[in-house]
Protein backbone atom coordinates (compact mmCIF):
# COMPACT_ATOMS: atom_id res chain seq x y z
CA UNK A 1 0.00 0.00 0.00
CA UNK A 2 2.81 2.05 0.43
CA UNK A 3 3.52 3.21 -2.97
CA UNK A 4 -0.44 4.54 -3.38
CA UNK A 5 0.33 6.98 0.14
CA UNK A 6 3.06 8.80 -2.17
CA UNK A 7 1.53 9.46 -5.32
CA UNK A 8 3.43 11.82 -7.47
CA UNK A 9 1.38 14.66 -8.58
CA UNK A 10 -0.22 14.56 -12.48
CA UNK A 11 2.34 15.01 -14.79
CA UNK A 12 1.27 17.74 -17.47
CA UNK A 13 0.54 14.79 -20.22
CA UNK A 14 -0.52 15.59 -24.27
CA UNK A 15 -3.29 13.05 -25.87
CA UNK A 16 -2.86 11.33 -29.00
CA UNK A 17 -5.57 8.73 -30.85
CA UNK A 18 -4.10 6.39 -32.67
CA UNK A 19 -6.63 4.34 -35.20
CA UNK A 20 -6.41 1.15 -35.68
CA UNK A 21 -6.65 -0.99 -38.83
CA UNK A 22 -9.23 -3.09 -37.22
CA UNK A 23 -11.38 0.14 -36.24
CA UNK A 24 -10.37 0.44 -33.03
CA UNK A 25 -8.11 2.93 -31.01
CA UNK A 26 -5.17 3.30 -29.17
CA UNK A 27 -4.77 6.61 -26.98
CA UNK A 28 -1.53 7.64 -25.82
CA UNK A 29 -0.55 9.83 -23.07
CA UNK A 30 2.95 12.23 -23.85
CA UNK A 31 5.09 14.07 -21.89
CA UNK A 32 5.32 17.69 -23.02
CA UNK A 33 8.88 17.85 -23.44
CA UNK A 34 9.59 17.74 -27.52
CA UNK A 35 13.47 16.19 -27.61
CA UNK A 36 15.19 13.50 -26.31
CA UNK A 37 14.78 9.87 -26.70
CA UNK A 38 11.25 8.01 -26.61
CA UNK A 39 10.25 5.75 -23.58
CA UNK A 40 6.63 3.91 -24.11
CA UNK A 41 5.59 2.97 -20.99
CA UNK A 42 2.82 -0.05 -20.75
CA UNK A 43 0.79 -0.06 -17.52
CA UNK A 44 -0.79 -3.18 -15.25
CA UNK A 45 -4.05 -4.94 -14.98
CA UNK A 46 -7.00 -1.79 -14.97
CA UNK A 47 -3.84 0.63 -14.92
CA UNK A 48 -3.44 3.78 -17.08
CA UNK A 49 -1.79 7.27 -16.85
CA UNK A 50 -3.65 7.60 -13.07
CA UNK A 51 -1.35 4.89 -12.15
CA UNK A 52 0.99 5.83 -9.41
CA UNK A 53 4.24 3.80 -11.32
CA UNK A 54 3.19 5.84 -14.15
CA UNK A 55 2.78 9.14 -12.76
CA UNK A 56 6.24 8.27 -11.33
CA UNK A 57 8.18 7.59 -14.73
CA UNK A 58 6.45 9.84 -16.29
CA UNK A 59 7.84 12.36 -13.82
CA UNK A 60 10.93 11.10 -14.35
CA UNK A 61 11.43 10.63 -17.99
CA UNK A 62 11.94 14.14 -18.77
CA UNK A 63 13.80 15.20 -15.70
CA UNK A 64 16.44 12.77 -17.21
CA UNK A 65 16.12 13.81 -20.59
CA UNK A 66 13.61 11.29 -22.59
CA UNK A 67 10.16 11.57 -23.42
CA UNK A 68 7.75 9.69 -22.34
CA UNK A 69 4.76 7.77 -24.02
CA UNK A 70 2.15 6.25 -21.91
CA UNK A 71 0.36 3.69 -23.90
CA UNK A 72 -3.41 2.65 -23.13
CA UNK A 73 -4.61 -0.80 -23.71
CA UNK A 74 -7.53 -0.18 -25.44
CA UNK A 75 -10.58 0.97 -23.25
CA UNK A 76 -8.40 2.06 -20.47
CA UNK A 77 -7.86 5.58 -21.35
CA UNK A 78 -11.14 6.92 -20.10
CA UNK A 79 -13.04 5.99 -22.81
CA UNK A 80 -14.89 2.68 -24.22
CA UNK A 81 -12.87 1.08 -27.08
CA UNK A 82 -15.20 0.05 -30.17
CA UNK A 83 -14.98 -3.11 -30.25
CA UNK A 84 -15.98 -6.34 -28.58
CA UNK A 85 -12.36 -7.17 -27.68
CA UNK A 86 -10.39 -5.51 -24.94
CA UNK A 87 -6.79 -5.95 -23.93
CA UNK A 88 -5.07 -9.55 -22.30
CA UNK A 89 -1.47 -10.36 -20.95
CA UNK A 90 -0.52 -12.04 -24.09
CA UNK A 91 -1.72 -9.08 -26.90
CA UNK A 92 1.68 -7.88 -28.57
CA UNK A 93 -0.19 -6.88 -31.78
CA UNK A 94 -0.97 -3.63 -30.32
CA UNK A 95 2.86 -2.45 -29.21
CA UNK A 96 3.96 -4.03 -31.79
CA UNK A 97 1.63 -1.12 -34.28
CA UNK A 98 2.80 1.66 -31.90
CA UNK A 99 6.31 0.87 -31.77
CA UNK A 100 6.51 0.78 -35.70
CA UNK A 101 4.44 4.44 -35.80
CA UNK A 102 6.99 5.72 -33.90
CA UNK A 103 9.86 4.14 -35.41
CA UNK A 104 8.57 5.76 -38.89
CA UNK A 105 7.95 8.92 -37.33
CA UNK A 106 11.26 9.26 -36.08
CA UNK A 107 13.54 6.40 -36.97
CA UNK A 108 16.81 8.26 -35.81
CA UNK A 109 15.66 8.20 -32.75
CA UNK A 110 16.51 6.16 -29.60
CA UNK A 111 13.22 4.25 -28.74
CA UNK A 112 12.76 1.87 -25.66
CA UNK A 113 9.86 0.31 -23.71
CA UNK A 114 9.06 0.00 -19.71
CA UNK A 115 6.35 -2.49 -18.70
CA UNK A 116 4.95 -3.11 -15.64
CA UNK A 117 2.73 -6.05 -14.40
CA UNK A 118 0.74 -7.25 -16.97
CA UNK A 119 2.64 -4.89 -19.68
CA UNK A 120 5.73 -6.37 -18.60
CA UNK A 121 4.27 -9.65 -19.61
CA UNK A 122 3.11 -8.31 -23.01
CA UNK A 123 6.29 -6.61 -22.96
CA UNK A 124 8.55 -9.85 -23.04
CA UNK A 125 5.99 -11.87 -25.03
CA UNK A 126 6.53 -9.10 -27.71
CA UNK A 127 10.24 -8.87 -27.64
CA UNK A 128 10.82 -12.89 -27.61
CA UNK A 129 8.29 -12.89 -30.77
CA UNK A 130 10.32 -10.74 -32.53
CA UNK A 131 13.66 -11.02 -31.70
CA UNK A 132 16.42 -9.06 -33.36
CA UNK A 133 13.95 -7.40 -35.58
CA UNK A 134 12.07 -5.66 -33.22
CA UNK A 135 12.04 -1.90 -33.54
CA UNK A 136 13.28 -0.42 -30.13
CA UNK A 137 16.63 -0.64 -28.78
CA UNK A 138 15.75 -1.40 -24.97
CA UNK A 139 13.48 -2.27 -22.86
CA UNK A 140 12.59 -2.52 -19.42
CA UNK A 141 9.77 -5.22 -17.25
CA UNK A 142 8.69 -4.77 -13.83
CA UNK A 143 7.07 -7.18 -11.50
CA UNK A 144 6.02 -9.57 -14.32
CA UNK A 145 3.25 -12.48 -14.07
CA UNK A 146 5.68 -14.88 -15.63
CA UNK A 147 3.34 -17.76 -15.39
CA UNK A 148 -0.38 -16.66 -15.75
CA UNK A 149 -1.85 -19.57 -14.15
CA UNK A 150 0.37 -18.32 -10.99
CA UNK A 151 -0.53 -14.91 -10.85
CA UNK A 152 -4.80 -16.01 -11.25
CA UNK A 153 -4.31 -18.71 -8.11
CA UNK A 154 -3.05 -15.30 -6.22
CA UNK A 155 -5.07 -12.82 -7.36
CA UNK A 156 -7.59 -11.90 -5.33
CA UNK A 157 -11.49 -12.72 -6.34
CA UNK A 158 -14.05 -10.36 -7.81
CA UNK A 159 -12.43 -9.84 -11.19
CA UNK A 160 -15.02 -7.24 -13.11
CA UNK A 161 -17.21 -8.29 -15.90
CA UNK A 162 -16.13 -6.60 -19.48
CA UNK A 163 -18.76 -4.27 -21.15
CA UNK A 164 -19.55 -6.69 -23.98
CA UNK A 165 -21.70 -8.80 -25.57
CA UNK A 166 -21.18 -12.18 -23.58
CA UNK A 167 -24.03 -13.63 -24.24
CA UNK A 168 -23.90 -14.34 -20.10
CA UNK A 169 -26.85 -14.05 -17.92
CA UNK A 170 -26.80 -12.07 -14.81
CA UNK A 171 -26.71 -14.76 -12.87
CA UNK A 172 -23.76 -16.69 -14.94
CA UNK A 173 -21.68 -13.39 -14.55
CA UNK A 174 -22.15 -12.85 -10.94
CA UNK A 175 -20.13 -16.60 -10.78
CA UNK A 176 -17.53 -14.92 -12.29
CA UNK A 177 -15.58 -14.57 -9.00
CA UNK A 178 -12.10 -15.62 -9.57
CA UNK A 179 -9.68 -14.72 -12.48
CA UNK A 180 -9.72 -18.27 -13.80
CA UNK A 181 -13.52 -18.12 -14.40
CA UNK A 182 -13.43 -15.13 -15.50
CA UNK A 183 -10.70 -15.74 -17.93
CA UNK A 184 -12.15 -18.53 -18.89
CA UNK A 185 -15.77 -17.11 -19.66
CA UNK A 186 -14.73 -13.63 -20.91
CA UNK A 187 -10.99 -12.84 -21.76
CA UNK A 188 -10.39 -16.31 -23.22
CA UNK A 189 -14.07 -16.18 -25.75
CA UNK A 190 -13.40 -12.77 -27.12
CA UNK A 191 -9.86 -13.53 -28.03
CA UNK A 192 -9.99 -16.45 -29.65
CA UNK A 193 -8.93 -19.28 -26.93
CA UNK A 194 -10.29 -22.35 -26.38
CA UNK A 195 -10.37 -21.82 -22.61
CA UNK A 196 -8.31 -20.17 -19.26
CA UNK A 197 -5.55 -23.13 -19.59
CA UNK A 198 -5.26 -22.41 -23.33
CA UNK A 199 -4.73 -18.49 -22.62
CA UNK A 200 -2.42 -18.64 -19.79
CA UNK A 201 -0.55 -21.23 -21.17
CA UNK A 202 0.14 -19.61 -24.68
CA UNK A 203 0.38 -16.18 -23.40
CA UNK A 204 3.04 -16.45 -19.97
CA UNK A 205 6.33 -15.00 -21.26
CA UNK A 206 8.66 -17.15 -19.85
CA UNK A 207 8.73 -19.37 -22.39
CA UNK A 208 9.38 -16.56 -24.89
CA UNK A 209 12.63 -15.09 -23.14
CA UNK A 210 15.24 -17.23 -24.72
CA UNK A 211 14.03 -15.28 -27.80
CA UNK A 212 14.62 -11.69 -26.25
CA UNK A 213 17.62 -10.34 -28.48
CA UNK A 214 17.73 -6.41 -27.34
CA UNK A 215 19.27 -5.83 -23.70
CA UNK A 216 16.30 -6.44 -21.79
CA UNK A 217 16.56 -5.57 -17.96
CA UNK A 218 13.92 -7.42 -15.79
CA UNK A 219 13.18 -6.32 -12.03
CA UNK A 220 11.68 -8.79 -9.90
CA UNK A 221 10.87 -8.50 -5.79
CA UNK A 222 10.72 -11.95 -4.25
CA UNK A 223 8.26 -10.83 -1.88
CA UNK A 224 5.46 -9.92 -4.25
CA UNK A 225 2.74 -10.70 -3.03
CA UNK A 226 0.81 -11.63 -6.41
CA UNK A 227 3.70 -14.41 -7.39
CA UNK A 228 5.39 -17.27 -6.12
CA UNK A 229 9.29 -17.85 -6.32
CA UNK A 230 8.35 -20.64 -8.77
CA UNK A 231 7.43 -18.42 -11.21
CA UNK A 232 11.09 -17.07 -11.75
CA UNK A 233 12.84 -18.19 -15.02
CA UNK A 234 16.35 -19.88 -14.14
CA UNK A 235 19.31 -18.48 -15.59
CA UNK A 236 19.20 -21.04 -18.33
CA UNK A 237 15.95 -19.74 -19.19
CA UNK A 238 17.31 -16.14 -20.10
CA UNK A 239 18.50 -15.37 -23.61
CA UNK A 240 21.98 -13.47 -23.59
CA UNK A 241 20.12 -10.03 -23.81
CA UNK A 242 18.11 -10.60 -20.75
CA UNK A 243 19.36 -9.09 -17.28
CA UNK A 244 17.20 -10.37 -14.25
CA UNK A 245 17.88 -8.52 -10.86
CA UNK A 246 15.99 -9.90 -8.20
CA UNK A 247 15.04 -7.77 -4.93
CA UNK A 248 14.40 -8.97 -1.29
CA UNK A 249 11.74 -6.32 -1.07
CA UNK A 250 9.69 -4.57 -3.68
CA UNK A 251 6.14 -5.97 -3.26
CA UNK A 252 4.16 -5.67 -6.69
CA UNK A 253 5.37 -2.20 -8.81
CA UNK A 254 6.96 -0.93 -5.38
CA UNK A 255 10.15 -0.38 -5.31
CA UNK A 256 9.82 2.84 -4.12
CA UNK A 257 13.96 3.86 -2.87
CA UNK A 258 14.18 3.08 -6.87
CA UNK A 259 12.08 5.68 -7.74
CA UNK A 260 10.01 3.52 -10.20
Amino acid sequence: MWPLAVKPDHPELRRERIELADGDFIDLDWTTNTTGPLVVVMHGLEGSAHSHYARRIMHVLPARGMRGVLMHFRGRSGEPNRLARAYHSGETGDINTIAEILHKREPGVPLAVIGYSLGGNVLLKWLGELGSSVKIKTAVAVSVPFILSDLADHMSTAAKAAVVDLHLSVEEISRLDSFWKFDDKVTAPIHGFEGAVDYYQRCSSRQFIHGIRIPTLVLQARDDPFMTQAVIPTEAELSESVRLELSDHGGHVGFISGGT
